[in-house]
């Protein structure tokens, strides 16, 4: 039970469906949605192409989608990968030629083929009940008739003026007078609602194929980009097979690699093997969880990439054995040894959407354009953000996750899901960018080792170490009560840019029929009930 004389939100309540978003405007729309005869997947599908607009450095239709859906509230869980490959011209010897070392964030070579289009519609067409004209409709009313800027999505801007400015599109768009808008002021996107209005009445075509991908393409290859009109058209996301763990008891689900799930799953099988004791964020709770984050990056450094071109190996990854090694190696007083190839990382914006229909279908979804505003690179006619998933590939030849020909990058973004006993409990995630896969694991920690509500874990100050370094960047409240102690024992604490990461759940109370919803004060967001 919270304490009603501290400042905080209450869990949402709900018995007909709930939904957990970002910003207020999404939540609305999709218990509007649910109201009016949609499901879960048609709820999520809507809400997120609103934040597509009113949230626009957090995701778009420029940007990849992952899903996890679990029909009727069963433990069945289907697992769906939208994000998208690289041209097929894309080859690493390509880049060597040209002496590319790196992929910068507004460069074209960022730009992999987006996939949440195709996502949104196969998922609809399949289990959804809707048409994508009236799921789009509260999106395209918001493009083209404006929109009012929230106090989150102002900040972002304010950081991002100086991506903004540089191009036409973005500056006219997003700035004011080339200066961040100030909240409470109107935007409108008319060139987004067209497209998206194309993708109502003709489906994925209108955007991998005809004007809109030819606006696309010819803007990528003024700048240089390897992208054809033949690597839209055969963009095409899959159903895959999800991977899971168990954790206390509960068994925790993730879409496979090329994202980064399977590192959440790591890290919760380390933290298994310990016992954790007095208040969550004690030094000594906090340090186990940091070396654990540490180490299972490390690993992700080193093997994760996109499976389908790589061997990736998952099973040796998620087994006890490893499990065993990783958990020997953290010492409760100093640093363990964890290389990486990281050096540091910016916490990128997503947007993640939980929804539960009266039918208990849940829907865990989630969509990105990876950094605030991804790449700044906006197609002048359709209105396309792009986002700069590309940077996530490693130009080292032989890596697995070395950048080729219609390959995808190691993805951060992860929808989960948590079941036991044959039904979905839990729907949930974790936005931040890197942090993501740390974000899982200590949520769920929370939940299933301390008894805590989910709006109370939520919103438990936050920290991470960043892959490859000693350096933890830790929210104010855990700088203030423990940091000296970190210090001492080798790492070296710092503040984040901003506040770190985001997180939804929706919680399925199947003994009293009813569902619960939670929804990040680090955001502009909300969940509601009905």
């Amino acid at each position: 039970m919270r304490n009603f004389e501290h400042p905080g939100r209450s869990v949402a309540v709900g018995r007909s469906g709930m939904a957990a978003t970002s910003h207020p405007m999404a939540t609305l729309t999709a218990i509007d949605i649910l109201k009016s005869g949609g499901n879960a997947i048609d709820a999520a599908v809507a809400a997120c192409a609103v934040q597509c607009v009113v949230e626009a450095g957090s995701t778009g239709i420029g940007g990849d989608c992952f899903a996890l859906l679990a029909p009727n509230g069963s433990d069945q869980v289907i697992a769906y990968n939208g994000s998208g490959r690289t041209p097929s011209a894309a080859d690493f010897k390509w880049f060597k030629d040209q002496g590319i070392s790196e992929i910068a964030r507004s460069s074209p070579h960022a730009v992999t083929i987006p996939g949440a289009v195709d996502a949104w519609t196969r998922l609809v067409a399949d289990h959804g009940r809707m048409s994508m004209v009236d799921i789009l409709a509260p999106a395209i009313a918001l493009a083209r008739d404006g929109y009012a800027i929230t106090p989150r999505v102002a900040a972002d801007i304010s950081h991002q003026r100086a991506l903004l400015a540089v191009n036409s599109s973005t500056r006219r768009i997003f700035l004011d007078n080339d200066e961040a808008p100030a909240v409470g002021s109107i935007q409108h996107q008319p060139e987004l609602a067209e497209t998206l209005s194309a993708i109502g009445k003709h489906g994925r075509d209108a955007f991998y194929r005809g004007d809109v991908a030819e606006d696309m393409v010819s803007y990528l290859q003024a700048l240089g980009g390897l992208h054809t009109i033949g690597d839209f058209a055969s963009a095409e996301g899959e159903y895959v097979t999800p991977i899971s763990a168990t954790y206390r008891g509960w068994t925790v689900h993730e879409c496979p690699p090329n994202g980064q799930g399977i590192i959440a799953l790591m890290i919760l099988k380390i933290l298994e093997r310990f016992t954790p004791s007095g208040h969550p964020l004690n030094a000594d709770n906090l340090h186990i969880e940091v070396e654990a984050t540490r180490l299972a990056y490390a690993a992700r450094e080193r093997w994760l990439a996109d499976a389908a071109t790589s061997n990736v190996p998952v099973d040796f990854l998620l087994s006890d054995e490893f499990a065993d090694e990783l958990a020997s190696k953290i010492k409760s007083d100093q640093i363990s040894d964890a290389s990486g190839i990281i050096d540091g990382v910016e916490h990128s914006d997503t947007v993640y959407i939980s929804v539960v229909d009266k039918d208990r279908n849940a829907v865990s979804f989630i969509n990105s354009i990876f950094h605030p505003y991804g790449s700044g690179l906006m197609a002048p006619i359709s209105g396309v953000l792009f986002h700069n998933r590309g940077q996530s590939f490693v130009l080292t030849e032989g890596h697995p996750n070395e950048i080729g020909p219609r390959k995808r990058p190691m993805h951060t973004i992860i929808p989960g899901m948590v079941t036991r006993n044959g039904k979905t409990a839990l729907s949930f995630g974790v936005m931040g960018g890197h942090y993501q896969a740390m974000g899982h694991a200590h949520f769920l920690s929370k939940l299933f080792d301390y008894a805590m509500d989910m709006q109370s874990a939520i919103e438990l100050p936050r920290l991470f170490p960043l892959p490859g370094t000693t350096t933890i960047e830790a929210e104010e409240a855990i700088r203030n009560a423990i940091g000296e102690k970190l210090q001492g024992r080798g790492f070296k604490v710092i503040p984040p840019k901003w506040a770190i990461g985001g997180a939804q759940a929706v919680w399925i109370d199947h003994q009293h029929g009813t569902l619960l919803g939670a929804s990040d004060h680090r955001k502009d967001g909300c969940a509601l009930g009905y």
